[in-house]
């Protein structure tokens, strides 16, 4: 009976082991949720300045066309 002692730590350190790796998956998972998280916000952020910059690019160039016109039809 007392081999059998043995028998079973091994089985429970394999355990811990597989356990423990689980966590810290578990963990880096979570740290890789957030961190993707912030990086689309970041581009989402992005995208609403690059679109504000293409309509203030079309409202200039809709005006200087329509200063344009006036000047020719005055």
């Amino acid at each position: 009976m007392g081999g059998s002692r043995f028998l079973y730590d091994s089985f429970d350190a394999a355990q811990a082991r597989i356990e423990a790796s689980e966590r810290v998956a578990a963990e880096r998972k979570e740290a890789l949720d957030y961190r993707l998280g912030r990086i689309e916000a970041a581009l989402e952020r992005i995208e609403k300045r690059l679109w504000l910059a293409v309509y203030g690019v079309a409202a200039a160039v809709l005006l200087h066309g329509a200063l344009a016109l006036l000047a020719v039809a005055g």
